[in-house]
Parts: structure tokens; C-alpha cells; sequence
């Protein structure tokens, strides 16, 4: 059973940055596409980041591009988010999920079979 477990996240002033990780344990992440999710208070859950872990397609939602940067590491069997320029409408949980890749990456939650606990991340002054 594959399991996800984020860390990483916690408080920052808006301008500054955060590194999110995935780390999996069970199956090798070489057949899965992982991706990054946050929920808002209030708002639904929307997708971030992807990327196939084996042939590292990647893919992000409009609001983060060119701040945002998702990763691996095969190695550690670990997934990255890498956040720069923090604003405050960037507060959220910030979830990773993993499917299996089947060719295709996706930003659409219900697609994903697995899930971490998820790890909070606010961007206050």
C-alpha cells in the first residue's frame, strides 16, 4: 500500500519561500504521477503541481507558474514542491496524491487514488 507523507510547511512573510516534501514508502513512485494539492478555508480543493515520476512531464495551475517548481528525487522516493515568492492567497493545506501514471499527469483531484495527511502552509505579514 503506497503510502504519502508531506512536510515541509509552516509560516512565512509574503516574498519569501518554502520547500514542500513527499516522501512515499511502499511501492517505488517509478509507476505513479504525484501531485501537489491545497484547500483554502472555504474553497474547494484545487491542484498545484504534477509530474510523472519517471519521465518528468510536469505540469502547474496558471496561479503559480514561474513561482513554483515541483521535483523529484528517485532516489529517496520523494516528490518536492519548491515555492518561491510566497502571497498570502498561496495560505492553504497543501496535500500530495499519487496515481498511477497511465500516460497521462493531471491537476484534477479526483483522479488521484492516494493521499498524504497534508501540512499547513500560511503566508502572513
Amino acid at each position: 500500500q503506497l503510502q504519502l507523507v508531506e512536510s515541509g510547511g509552516g509560516a512565512v512573510q509574503p516574498g519569501g519561500s518554502l520547500r514542500l516534501s513527499c516522501a512515499a514508502s511502499g511501492p517505488s513512485l517509478d509507476y505513479y504521477a504525484i501531485g501537489w494539492f491545497r484547500q483554502a478555508p472555504g474553497k474547494e480543493r484545487e491542484g498545484v503541481s504534477c509530474i510523472s515520476f519517471t519521465f518528468g512531464r510536469t505540469n502547474y495551475a496558471d496561479s503559480v507558474k514561474g513561482r513554483f517548481t515541483i521535483s523529484k528525487d528517485n532516489a529517496k522516493n520523494t516528490v518536492y514542491l519548491q515555492m518561491n515568492s510566497l502571497k498570502p492567497e498561496d495560505t492553504a493545506v497543501y496535500y500530495c496524491a499519487a496515481k498511477l501514471y497511465g500516460g497521462q499527469i493531471s491537476l484534477l483531484p479526483h483522479v488521484y487514488d492516494y493521499w498524504g495527511q497534508g501540512t499547513q502552509v500560511t503566508v502572513s505579514s
